[in-house]
C-alpha cells in the first residue's frame, strides 16, 4: 500500500460497522480490516457480538485444509494428481460418483476435490428424490452429528453433476472437503483437528482458534437462519475439514496475511491457486485450487476499480479476504446462515476500499 494513499478514519470505520448491522438479516457483526504495510489495524462490532468474540468460521476453515494441503504436497507425502482411490479404502467410496450405469470414482484426484471440479454433488445442498435438504433439518435445528460415511450413503443417492475433471465444470460441494480431509488423516495419521493445530494454530500462535470438536462447549457466538438462533453443536463437531473452525476477527487476520505473505508457502504459489472456475452465473465468483475470488464488478466502483477479493467465504456470513490492488486483508463475520446477511459484508468491505482510493 503506497504511503500517499489516505487511511479511513477510525469514525468512519464504526459508521462501516454500524451499516452492516442494519441489514434485516444480521443481528450482530464483526470487522476487521488491516492494511499489508501495516499503518491501518482496525477492528469493531454491532448488534450482539463483541469485536473479540470466538465464532464460527464455517467455510472459511477450507482455505486452512489448502495449507494442509499443499505442505504435505511440498513434502512429498502426496500429489495433488493423486487418485482418491490410492489414498481411501475401496468401501468407503465406492459408487459415489456414477453416471449412466458407471462408476467413475476411481477417476477422481485429490486435485478434483480441492478444486471442487469431481462432480461429486453437495451432500448438504444437494436434493434426494423427495426434493429435500439435508441443510433444511439442520437450519431447523435438528442437530445430528454427520461422519463421513454417513455423508458417502447419503452422496450415492444423489446424482454427480458432471464428470471428475470435464472442462469448465465446477460445483462447490461440502463432500469434496470431507473426503479430502479423511485423506489428511490418513496420510498424517492424526485428526484434522491435531493437524490444524501442529501446521497452523500452533505454528501462528493462535490461542482463540481450534477445530470444535466439544458438543458443550459454548464459547462461540450462536449462529442464525433467518431470525433465529441456531444451535448444532453435534454437527459442527462432525464436519471439521468442510467447516469446523472457531475463531475470531483477530486471529483469522493473521491467519489470512500469513497466506498471502509467504508463511506457509512461496507468495508466488497463490498464482498456481488461481485457476478459475465461474460458480455463480450470472454473477463474479470463482474457485480455484481451493481459494476463492469474488470480483467486484465495475458497475459498483465505476471511478475507483476495486478488482478482485482473494480468500473465502463461509454459510455463516464469516468472511476472510485480501484485496491485493489496495494490499487490504478483511476478517469478520455477519454470522447469518441464511446468505441474506453476506451483501451487508460485501457493501461494508467495498465501502472501504473505495475510501482509499
Amino acid at each position: 500500500m503506497g504511503s500517499g494513499r489516505q487511511h479511513p478514519d477510525t469514525e468512519f470505520l464504526e459508521s462501516t460497522v454500524a451499516r452492516m448491522g442494519k441489514s434485516r438479516a444480521v443481528y450482530g457483526a464483526i470487522l476487521r480490516v488491516e492494511s499489508g504495510d501495516g499503518r491501518l489495524s482496525w477492528q469493531g462490532a454491532t448488534g450482539n457480538l463483541e469485536a473479540d468474540q470466538r465464532y464460527f468460521i464455517a467455510s472459511v476453515t477450507k482455505m486452512y485444509v489448502t495449507v494442509v494441503v499443499l505442505r504435505l504436497c511440498r513434502e512429498n507425502r502426496m500429489s495433488l494428481d493423486d487418485p482418491i482411490a490410492d489414498r481411501l479404502p475401496a468401501d468407503l467410496i465406492q459408487g459415489i460418483h456414477v453416471t449412466d450405469g458407471v462408476d467413475r470414482t476411481g477417476e477422481i484426484t485429490i486435485r478434483h476435490l480441492i478444486s471442487n471440479t469431481s462432480g461429486i454433488t453437495d451432500y448438504f445442498f444437494g436434493k434426494d428424490a423427495d426434493g429435500k435438504k439435508a441443510a433444511s433439518d439442520l437450519f431447523d435445528g435438528n442437530d445430528e452429528p454427520w461422519p463421513l460415511e454417513r455423508i458417502l450413503e447419503r452422496v450415492r443417492s444423489l446424482k454427480p453433476r458432471f464428470a471428475p475433471g470435464q472442462p469448465g465444470k465446477v460445483h462447490y460441494s461440502d463432500t469434496n472437503y470431507e473426503l479430502l480431509g479423511r485423506i489428511i488423516e490418513t496420510v498424517t495419521g492424526k485428526s484434522c483437528a491435531e493437524v490444524f493445530a501442529e501446521f497452523i494454530f500452533d505454528e501462528l500462535g493462535l490461542h482463540d482458534t481450534y477445530a470444535y470438536t466439544d458438543p458443550t462447549d459454548t464459547s462461540p457466538a450462536p449462529m442464525y437462519y433467518k431470525d433465529k438462533p441456531v444451535h448444532v453443536p453435534l454437527y459442527i463437531a462432525s464436519i471439521t475439514p468442510e467447516g469446523g473452525i472457531v475463531s475470531t476477527a483477530k486471529e483469522t487476520m493473521i491467519f489470512l496475511k500469513a497466506f498471502f505473505t509467504g508463511r506457509f508457502f512461496p507468495p508466488e504459489t497463490v498464482e498456481d491457486l488461481k485457476r478459475w472456475n465461474r460458480i455463480f452465473f450470472p454473477g463474479q465468483f470463482d474457485y480455484g485450487i481451493g481459494l476463492e475470488r469474488q470480483w467486484i464488478p465495475r458497475i459498483m466502483t465505476p471511478f475507483t476499480p476495486i478488482g478482485e477479493l482473494l480468500g473465502f467465504w463461509g454459510q455463516c456470513g464469516a468472511f476472510a479476504f485480501h484485496n491485493p490492488k489496495r494490499d487490504l486483508y478483511f476478517t469478520g463475520t455477519v454470522n447469518q446462515l441464511s446468505g441474506f446477511g453476506h451483501g451487508a459484508a460485501v457493501s461494508a468491505m467495498v465501502r472501504v476500499m473505495k475510501s482509499v482510493g
